[in-house]
């Protein structure tokens, strides 16, 4: 028997999309804090500790799954959308950044997927949204944001999103190396580490990063073709000076290119 909510959805859009969901009377969908776009009569939200996954835990128990959250840099409190209508109702959520959104089906996929911490969107009520530590030391030290992962359990759909395009992989047993900042999502039955990209000269000057995330085993690997971290990057390397002073000037190549316009 489903445990989460069936839930049926469109997305909107190219590059700038919205997933619109479609409730029944007395339907639920949960979503991160802020991501709404609009929603129709009948329809109400209201703020909750926690995922609504497990309505029997005790406060306590649920305090201590939002303070894993709180680890993520995710807001404690999730929000419920609930059709109190007659009729179908639909709400809509967008992502906060250029890109796409993907719908994933719990159930089709494991029952589990592991994703990068900011890539949950929302879900139907009764996905569990929770966090996995990647165990390894090398994902831990070098990993950046790859060492806290969200995991998403239930037999529901659940929407990620991502930045630029989104790419899926599927492993039989190979092993594929991606930029740390590209990965989204894999199933469970994948292996994830970070490990060393090239020798010294490579990491330095090669322009790919000092490390890579490895993916080992069976499974489905999302990738995403423009990390917001990356955009953000190009944003601030061409952002407007600010009193005189361009962004990022600390650098050694900004030391030089203010003597060469004769700042220095």
């Amino acid at each position: 028997m489903q445990q989460s909510h069936e839930i049926d959805y469109e997305i909107l859009g190219d590059d700038i999309q919205i997933v619109e969901v479609e409730l029944d009377p007395g339907e639920t969908v949960i979503a991160e804090a802020g991501a709404m776009n609009y929603m129709e009569d009948g329809i109400t939200f209201e703020a909750k500790m926690g995922d609504g996954s497990e309505p029997d835990k005790g406060f306590f128990g649920k305090l201590l799954d939002v303070g894993k959250r709180a680890l993520t840099g995710e807001s404690i409190f999730m929000t419920h959308f609930t059709n109190h209508g007659a009729g179908k109702r639909r709400v809509a959520f967008a992502a906060p950044y250029p890109g796409k959104i993907m719908p994933l089906d719990l159930a089709q996929v494991g029952g589990e997927v592991l994703c990068q911490k900011d890539a949950f969107l929302c879900a139907a009520l009764g996905t569990k949204v929770g966090i996995a530590f990647q165990k390894k030391l090398g994902a831990g030290f070098f990993g950046g944001e790859g060492f806290i992962l969200q995991k998403l359990e239930g037999d529901g759909k659940a929407f990620v999103h991502a930045g630029g395009t989104l790419i899926m992989k599927q492993l039989q047993g190979q092993t594929l190396r991606v930029d740390t900042g590209c990965l989204v999502a894999f199933t469970s039955g994948i292996d994830y580490d970070i490990e060393r990209a090239g020798n010294l000269k490579s990491m330095f000057f090669g322009g790919e990063g000092a490390f890579l995330a490895t993916l080992r085993g069976s499974g489905t690997v999302v990738l995403q073709s423009l990390p917001f971290s990356r955009l953000a990057d190009r944003i601030l390397a061409h952002a407007p000076s600010v009193g005189g002073k361009r962004q990022g000037e600390g650098s050694v190549l900004g030391g030089i290119g203010d003597l060469l316009d004769g700042d220095g």
